[in-house]
């Protein structure tokens, strides 16, 4: 007899469920129910003030674009995650998300247990290949979002509790500046701190004199705070080097992404210098890679994003062997908004993040689908404790942001 590849990965995924609980028909009624449907729904967020990723060609609506994920289990027990493309920091984007899901990864996930975590992502890895790393990582997390909701909420139990960690209450938060003009900074460092932030983060490259700058200016109104630059990839080798002794010089304490992601050697070179911390992001995608870049003596830290590597259970992985080698983590995001959001801060939460966190769907994103939004507060935001994901989704609102693909 034949199988179809859906059929044997479908098998080969009951089979070490079976063997993890037990073997047998025992094991398939202790797996509990299976999937039975998976819906996506583009969306694009209004969005307030500007920040440069979601800037665009003309034509192109403008706003936070996000692909929510419903799961939907035998017993009608729902999980929601998200997915949140940005184009101009990566190469996924809203209509490669839903395709992606709704095309190839949701058919092959129909019929399985959503907690046989191996079983899922051997299916999903081979549905999308990895290229250097993981495939549309993106797409994935929030599918891996939705999972965590939907187990948690099997369970009647936040998802932090099987990970068996004490989890904080709040999460401090950091201001994002992306100012194109130098006049504007006073301006927007005091937006933030109107709403009680008092860390800041600064988008950096390519003008090294700009950033300079733009540094000094920051430091100088908030002097007590948290000064995080980010390069997104925008220096090149002699800039960074040039740089970094004189943003240690102002008092910013590190610099994320220098370099675009595969200049490794520049990296390491930037490392050996010691001037400051260099703090990888967008080249980390998989624990397979952030090993190796850790054993190449390629950076000082990772600044985290759930969204950006496929969802919590890599984002753990990652953390633990950060923690583990001695190193820097720091917490950030793709302006998360709702579920991508509650993810992360139950992530860092769990993983007691020592940093204020770069998550800045609340001063960046208008709407929302949570029928308790998110609340700023003193510049923190509460980390949410409920089943799944924790928070609860009002599918009325969903229409309002709804798109056409």
């Amino acid at each position: 007899m034949k199988f179809s590849r859906r059929e044997f990965l479908r098998g080969a995924s009951a089979i070490g469920s079976a063997a993890y609980l037990g073997g047998g028909a025992e094991a398939r009624a202790a797996a509990g129910p299976r999937i039975q449907r998976i819906e996506t729904f583009p969306l694009i967020y209004p969005t307030l003030g500007r920040f440069k990723f979601f800037e665009g060609p003309q034509g192109r609506p403008t706003g936070r674009p996000a692909v929510l994920v419903k799961i939907t289990a035998e017993n009608g027990v729902v999980g929601w995650g998200e997915s949140v493309p940005i184009p101009k920091w990566s190469y996924e984007t809203l209509e490669s998300v839903h395709s992606t899901i709704t095309r190839y990864l949701a058919p092959e996930l129909i019929g399985l247990d959503p907690a046989d975590h191996a079983g899922i992502g051997a299916v999903l890895n081979s549905t999308i290949a990895p290229s250097f790393s993981t495939g549309q990582p993106i797409c994935k997390a929030g599918l891996d979002l939705a999972l965590a909701d939907l187990n948690g909420r099997l369970r009647r139990e936040n998802v932090a509790r099987a990970w068996a960690r004490p989890v904080r209450d709040r999460i401090t938060l950091s201001w994002t500046l992306n100012p194109r003009t130098l006049d504007e900074v006073e301006g927007l460092v005091a937006q933030g701190q109107a709403r009680g932030y008092r860390h800041f983060n600064v988008k950096v490259a390519p003008d090294p004199k700009f950033d300079l700058e733009l540094c000094r200016i920051v430091k100088r109104l908030v002097p007590e705070g948290f000064l995080w630059a980010d390069a997104n990839g925008g220096y090149d080798e002699a800039t960074a080097l040039a740089i970094l002794p004189k943003l240690a010089a102002i008092g910013v304490p590190l610099l994320e992404q220098p370099l675009p992601a595969n200049r490794l050697t520049g990296y390491q070179r930037l490392k050996k210098q010691g001037a400051l911390p260099i703090i990888m992001d967008e080249g980390v995608v998989s624990s397979v890679e952030l090993a190796e870049f850790i054993q190449l003596g390629c950076l000082d830290g990772v600044a985290m994003k759930p969204a950006r590597c496929g969802g919590l259970s890599e984002a753990r992985r990652q953390i633990e062997i950060v923690q583990n080698a001695g190193l820097m983590f720091l917490g950030s995001g793709l302006t998360d908004p709702d579920f991508s959001l509650a993810a992360s801060l139950i992530l860092y939460g769990a993983y007691d993040l020592n940093y204020p966190a770069a998550l800045n769907g609340p001063q960046f994103i208008a709407g929302t689908v949570l029928r308790q939004p998110f609340q700023v507060e003193g510049g923190e935001l509460k980390v949410p404790t409920g089943p799944g994901l924790g928070v609860e989704i009002d599918e009325a609102q969903i229409e309002k942001f709804l798109v056409t693909l």
